[in-house]
């Protein structure tokens, strides 16, 4: 049941349910909408409690209110505005950049040789399971805030702070990084034109040495990451509906130069350069630690469900957008990578400039300055998307308490400015003094975390656990999690060619097929006459369990300076967490609550009074969809 309170005076407000009723609110209301089911009216917990979840009706509402705030106030809240288009130029645009641009020819180089689309195809699997997910929970759950806000909902509140600080290092750390890896690649160029006129204009080699001294001051400081992490910033600034028509055309372009440096490498392979497929020296753990490595050039899907708070149809269009941009980039991805091992041998490849020095090396050069001057150009935008999520993230956290006010603040024009700003100078300070390669392992262990809790959160809203064992899914589901870890670190440690190294990988296999048949067989699927126009993972819950495996295993492959720096931060983020949130979360001091209707001051319509709510339900029983008409 859904009650509308509608006060309205200038204006016609058409609301419809989920079965595609219609109400019609006059126009002699008053200028207030509330909405709130009459089965619930206040939600308050006992004690302050950090395993507290988020209850679904609460996140209905929220949908329901940011639906309707277009008709209410088009100021002072996110306007929806981006369309399917607008969403997969966001995913694209913050996915294809690095990973084309660097992770092919250091995967190549150092980790893989020919077999490095292999670690591709195993990264892009593994972000198509937990893509899945995404695309599920996004559909049915359309506000901001991405995986935090459905970890919130399935595993309570302290594991959605992790979450969060999971997607900063997705959002806010990587883009620091690709404005690093740009101001990089720009000291490189400088310098070798300066080289290159050496011999032939010594005054013009000598303007771009000086030029070069400028750009690479030393104390690991660079300006070329400053000025283009700062602009990126600046264009935020000034809203996110100007910032998404330069996302838009410089997606276009990127995909574009991408299938030309493809294209015209498969002109030049030599069939003799894939062999061997997987050299000597790097074999399978040297694929999987490449696999590990390559998931850092897939972050980016997942922030099209952070912008959800602005997306038009959200429902459908979310869904869509997430598995449109898994499928291209996969796709380009290991295009690329066959082109560029095919062209160059793979211990000629250059680790920074992969394609741009294989064309040199073959000879081709105005390829190869076709292709540096196109990574110069596109790879900022890869910047200015990432980033854009995270003020997001962070306006979704600060409505639930956990972050200061200060980031739910929005401008007249719709735009988080506070919360940009914040975060903008974090990420401008970051570019400028931390070098990319200390960013790496950190952001894909974090990413990869996230995606973990993702996956799980569809598992547990989906499937139901026993009146007699209320907590047996969330023990077998650790459990899973802990021997794919396990799984993934011992095998890195132990050869496989040896027999301790076999016997622990065959039983960790067979544990973990048998934790896959308990969660089948003893924690049934939830039965529910949900509407059947939301997107639901198939094969549950079997393929979110292979998307955790998958995750947990690559963790399980990072270097253990990786794994103790994920702890520490980790950690910092709990303790943040406790001083903080702990103190301000609305769920732990005021509760939940629909507001109540004043007597006599607003009048109230039915929409749907023929369903019982049952606040178990991991689904919208409805939706509202909202048509603003003038007279």
């Amino acid at each position: 049941m859904m009650e509308c309170i509608v006060k309205k005076p200038t204006d016609k407000l058409i609301c419809s349910n989920q079965n595609n009723r219609s109400y019609t609110f006059p126009q002699d209301e008053s200028e207030k909408i509330l909405l709130h089911p009459k089965s619930q009216s206040q939600f308050h917990p006992k004690a302050p409690n950090p395993w507290l979840r988020k209850p679904i009706w609460v996140i209905e509402e929220d949908e329901a209110r940011e639906l309707l705030n277009d008709v209410v106030d088009s100021t002072r809240s996110l306007q929806r505005h981006l369309n399917l288009f607008d969403l997969v130029s966001i995913g694209v645009g913050a996915t294809i950049g690095s990973g084309v641009f660097v992770l092919c020819g250091l995967i190549a180089h150092d980790y893989a040789g020919p077999a490095t689309f292999i670690c591709w195809a195993i990264a892009g699997f593994s972000a198509c399971a937990s893509g899945l997910c995404y695309a599920e929970l996004s559909g049915k759950f359309a506000v901001a805030g991405s995986s935090y806000s459905y970890v919130y909902i399935s595993m309570g509140e302290l594991p959605a702070v992790i979450t969060a600080a999971c997607l900063t290092l997705e959002y806010l750390f990587s883009a620091s990084a690709v404005a690093r890896s740009w101001g990089d690649k720009i000291v490189a160029y400088v310098q070798n034109l300066a080289d290159q006129n050496t011999a032939s204009n010594t005054s013009t080699a000598s303007a771009f040495s000086k030029l070069a001294l400028i750009l690479d001051p030393g104390y690991n400081i660079n300006p070329a990451a400053f000025l283009v992490s700062a602009l990126s910033i600046l264009l935020l600034l000034n809203g996110v509906k100007e910032s998404k028509r330069v996302a838009n055309f410089f997606t276009v372009f990127k995909v574009a130069l991408v299938l030309f440096m493809c294209i015209a490498a498969m002109y030049l392979v030599e069939p003799e350069n894939f062999h061997p497929l997987i050299p000597a020296k790097f074999g399978i753990p040297g694929v999987m630690r490449g696999s590990i490595s390559t998931f850092f050039g897939y972050i980016g899907y997942d922030e099209i469900c952070c912008m959800a708070g602005e997306a038009v149809n959200p429902k459908k269009n979310l869904p869509r957008a997430v598995m449109v941009t898994l499928l291209l980039v996969t796709f380009l991805y290991v295009l690329a990578a066959v082109a560029l091992v095919g062209m160059v041998p793979y211990d000629y490849i250059s680790i920074t400039s992969g394609f741009p020095d294989g064309f040199h090396w073959r000879g081709v050069e105005w390829a190869s300055q076709v292709t540096a001057l196109g990574e110069l150009i596109t790879l900022p935008i890869v910047v200015l998307v990432t980033i854009m999520a995270q003020p997001r993230l962070q306006y979704a956290m600060s409505s639930d308490g956990l972050l200061p006010p200060i980031f739910a603040q929005v401008d007249d024009f719709g735009n988080l400015w506070w919360g940009t700003l914040v975060a903008g100078s974090i990420c401008i300070i970051i570019a400028t003094c931390v070098p990319f390669t200390y960013l790496n392992d950190l952001i894909s262990a974090g990413i990869l975390l996230a995606f973990n809790m993702t996956d799980a959160s569809v598992i547990i809203l989906r499937q139901t656990n026993q009146a007699s064992q209320p907590y047996l899914l969330g023990k077998l589901l650790f459990l899973f999690n802990v021997l794919s870890f396990t799984m993934g670190l011992l095998l890195k440690i132990l050869s496989t060619t040896v027999v301790v190294g076999k016997c622990i990988a065959v039983c960790n296999f067979f544990a973990l097929v048998y934790i896959t048949h308990l969660i089948a067989l003893r924690c049934p699927e939830r039965s529910n006459n949900l509407d059947q126009d939301f997107f639901e993972v198939p094969f549950m819950p079997y393929l979110p369990l292979l998307g955790q495996f998958l995750n947990c295993y690559l963790i399980g492959q990072l270097e253990i300076e990786g794994l103790l720096l994920l702890v520490g931060y980790i950690g910092l983020a709990v303790i943040l967490y406790f001083k903080y949130g702990f103190h301000h979360s609305f769920g732990n001091t005021v509760g939940w609550y629909r507001s109540e209707q004043e007597e006599g001051s607003e009048k109230s319509v039915d929409v749907d009074s023929n369903e019982k709510r049952d606040s178990s339900l991991i689904s919208m029983h409805v939706y509202v969809d909202c048509d603003h008409e003038r007279d």
